[in-house]
């Protein structure tokens, strides 16, 4: 039995495939037997200037393979790694690390000034000291037979509402019942090659890095300053022989919105998973008229429930106007649309998508209060302890039984007194041809539905509102638009909603 990743990775990848490249970057590679000797490295010198458990210990390095070394070499010293992306202001850094009061800071020379005032230097470590070190096998054997499948494995931080970041932790079994579940849904197998696009303090990521030590697959880190770029996008894509991607939808727009997928000859994608936002169908159409063969899966869920608990694989056409399913539950999850009463939605009614099941995070460290906010008793259940977690997005089953994602239970707004969802305005605007990409946000002092949105030309507002009239109700028409060279986005490749908001609307 499996009861932690150090087993998944021994008893899989590390056993049948030792001398195989696991990951890759521009510069760098390792195989599964360099991952074992590097890890184990780290580990004992973790272990051996400070002896802790399950603490956490912070990540600060550059994308790419030495960060994987590093997240594995903390499991392996039996505590929770944290990655943290070093191009966030100095004040979020200090928030995070006054949330987590970390243990040790892994930085390299590049790095080290990100905490060198914040942290006592003592709690400063570097990676190089790492993995020149000597492996304490003993040590190493003791921690690995203590540790247990509800042990944290990682945190990650998202914002937390009040500004101050949520710190989401994550337990062994999760991510192991989440692989197994990728890994039979998926069929990945020992020839795939994934590139990843997600950034690693994003929990896209984890798909990326532990189907990798589960299937022996290899992963390949893109370089991030390409994804600006469809065609060097799609020449990485094809220079590398990727087989698999699993990225934000924002990327594969971008691509579809190029036009470059209608002369391109490579035919070696056999999956394209995407998660994170909403994947209009118009930009889908695209790649499924050039990748016929391919495998398309929609997936869902927030960090707070092991990356996903939802997914739809595409099997049937849809019209650009239509919105794409996020689809059935995953393997040991249960997924439970409850309206305001707290019971099961009837047909076509729209609840809150709430989870219950081993994917369920532990919570935010060193955050009760919050935690007890969304990590409530099933209210359906008044028998014994049971937590679910409440999303905070809305949903309905349609006439599939699919569970359709409908927004954000905040971007539900009230406008003219009707209760209006800015994620069906979304869907709607998204099939008008000159359109490449949107975003709907609400002016709540100027009481207007406002429009952002990018595309070969800018568009004027009563064209886009004689467009939208035979799709959504006329109360429900943007007031306002803005017209964009490109559309911001976040860190994580999503679209910058707060920064919309603040720039344009200045609420």
């Amino acid at each position: 039995m499996q009861t932690n990743i150090i087993d998944l990775f021994e008893n899989n990848a590390l056993k049948n495939y030792p001398n195989k490249t696991a990951y890759r970057d521009l510069k760098n590679e390792v195989t599964f037997n360099n991952i074992y000797d590097k890890s184990r490295r780290i580990a004992s010198y973790i272990l051996d200037i400070k002896n802790i458990k399950n603490k956490p210990i912070i990540v600060l390095l550059e994308k790419g393979v030495y960060n994987l070394l590093v997240f594995h070499g903390i499991t392996y010293s039996g505590n929770i790694y944290v990655p943290i992306d070093i191009t966030q202001p100095k004040e979020r850094i200090e928030n995070i690390i006054s949330v987590l009061n970390p243990e040790l800071a892994i930085v390299n020379e590049n790095t080290k000034e990100k905490v060198i005032n914040i942290l006592d230097s003592e709690k400063i470590i570097y990676i190089e000291d790492c993995l020149s070190y000597h492996i304490n096998e003993k040590i190493l054997l003791t921690v690995k037979q203590n540790i247990i499948s509800t042990d944290p494995l990682y945190i990650l931080f998202t914002s937390g509402s009040t500004g101050i970041p949520k710190g989401v932790v994550i337990n062994h079994q999760s991510v192991l019942d989440y692989i197994e579940w990728v890994y039979k849904t998926y069929s990945f197998t020992y020839k795939d090659i994934i590139a990843n696009q997600a950034p690693f303090y994003f929990d896209n990521s984890v798909l990326d890095i532990y189907i990798t030590l589960k299937s022996g697959c290899t992963l390949y880190i893109m370089q991030e300053k390409n994804f600006a770029f469809p065609a060097k996008i799609l020449e990485e894509i094809e220079n590398n022989n990727v087989t698999s991607l699993f990225w934000v939808p924002s990327v594969l727009i971008s691509i579809a919105n190029s036009m470059l997928l209608e002369k391109y000859t490579y035919k070696g994608l056999n999956k394209i998973l995407f998660a994170g936002e909403v994947m209009p169908n118009k930009q889908l159409n695209v790649w499924r008229k050039y990748m016929p063969n391919a495998l398309f899966s929609n997936l869902y869920g927030p960090t707070e429930i092991t990356v996903d608990c939802l997914y739809y694989i595409v099997d049937r056409k849809f019209e650009d106007d239509e919105p794409l399913p996020i689809g059935k539950p995953c393997s040991n999850s249960d997924v439970m649309i409850l309206n305001d009463n707290n019971e099961f939605v009837k047909d076509n009614e729209i609840g809150e998508i709430c989870v219950r099941g081993i994917s369920l995070s532990m919570g935010y460290y060193n955050n009760p209060e919050k935690t007890r906010e969304v990590f409530i008793q099933n209210p359906l259940n008044k028998s014994y302890p049971e937590l679910i977690y409440r999303t905070g997005d809305l949903g309905y089953y349609n006439h599939y039984k699919e569970i359709m994602y409908v927004g954000r239970k905040d971007f539900q707004i009230k406008h003219n007194g009707y209760r209006i969802e800015l994620g069906e305005i979304e869907t709607a605007v998204s099939s008008i041809d000159e359109i490449n990409n949107l975003c709907v946000l609400y002016n709540y002092s100027a009481k207007q539905i406002v429009l952002f949105y990018t595309g070969n030309k800018e568009l004027d507002l009563k064209y886009i509102r004689t467009k939208l009239l035979s799709k959504i109700p006329k109360y429900a028409l943007p007031t306002q638009i803005f017209y964009l060279e490109e559309m911001p986005l976040t860190a994580n490749g999503k679209i910058n909603r707060q920064r919309l908001h603040k720039e344009y609307i200045g609420e």
